[in-house]
């Protein structure tokens, strides 16, 4: 079969879907199937009708909004290209920015102690160790589901090479959790569950992402409250905790943090399209 024209069916399929990118999904799709990169499909001039057939058949699936890396089974972010699929969050660009501020924070200090709370798939973790190999990364997951996936691409980054991440299964509110790193941790970085209860998600987001990994009651912010209190146990004086949170919670989720009173130099960030993304702060003492 002709690749423009199988192409250009499966965009407009897309688009009257809803799917935001259509274009964009259509050709990672087809270069999945094909096994080459988008780039070489300005090259193709026929698809066989094996791969016209399963093209196809993810197509029908990306329509009925199945995310788009559960049918690829990975998800690039920032250097790193992990595996994903049912029972796990997908990790966003938008949290490639708190890598870059956590990056920054640990410049300068000696083997620093990371601990990612609520690891999901490992995309900050993972990436941390990866760009920081001296660190000595720890990832926190609760989730039996996820932790698969956390678990899976820990051990294929460290065959990668990378520096190992210790992988825990735990709660990130647990007054237990990590007591042997009490005081001794640089920066406490994570994307927790912060979508209020009752909100409007895309179905992407509704029927695939694991509740879990979403759903922080009723302002969303009752986890973090609860992640508050281990990031400030775990953390050393000066030592940085960096928390990623919804569009509408760059007001809410500083003002907690500052609610607290452990930390000092509250601060929030904007995303690169200038939303309120992600709130920083500093142990005090």
């Amino acid at each position: 079969m002709n690749a423009r024209p199988l192409l250009s069916g499966a965009v407009a399929r897309l688009a009257e879907a809803g799917v935001e990118s259509p274009r964009v999904d259509a050709e990672l799709l087809l270069g999945h199937v094909l096994g080459v990169p988008r780039t070489r499909l300005l090259t193709l001039d026929a698809v066989d009708d094996a791969a016209a057939a399963r093209f196809e058949e993810l197509v029908a699936q990306r329509a009925d909004r199945v995310p788009l890396q559960h049918l690829t089974g990975r998800a690039p972010f920032r250097h790193l290209e992990l595996a994903v699929g049912p029972g796990v969050f997908v990790p966003r660009p938008e949290t490639e920015l708190l890598v870059s501020w956590a990056l920054e924070r640990l410049s300068g200090v000696a083997a620093p102690v990371v601990v990612d709370l609520g690891a999901g798939s490992g995309a900050i973790a993972l990436s941390l160790a990866h760009e920081r190999p001296g660190a000595r990364v720890t990832a926190v997951e609760r989730d039996p589901g996820a932790i698969a996936w956390t678990r899976h691409n820990a051990g294929a980054r460290s065959a990668a090479g990378d520096t190992p991440v210790d992988v825990l299964a735990g709660d990130m509110t647990d007054p237990g959790l990590l007591r042997d790193l009490d005081g001794s941790v640089d920066l406490v970085v994570s994307n927790p569950p912060y979508v209020p209860d009752g909100a409007r998600v895309p179905r992407e987001v509704a029927d695939h992402d694991p509740p879990l990994a979403l759903w922080g009651g009723p302002d969303g912010l009752d986890v973090v409250r609860g992640l508050l209190a281990t990031a400030a146990r775990l953390l050393r004086p000066g030592g940085w905790l960096g928390v990623e949170h919804a569009d509408q919670q760059g007001g809410s989720l500083p003002a907690v943090v500052r609610a607290h009173g452990g930390f000092a130099d509250v601060d929030d960030h904007h995303d690169l399209a200038g939303r309120p993304r992600y709130t920083t702060a500093r142990r005090a003492g």
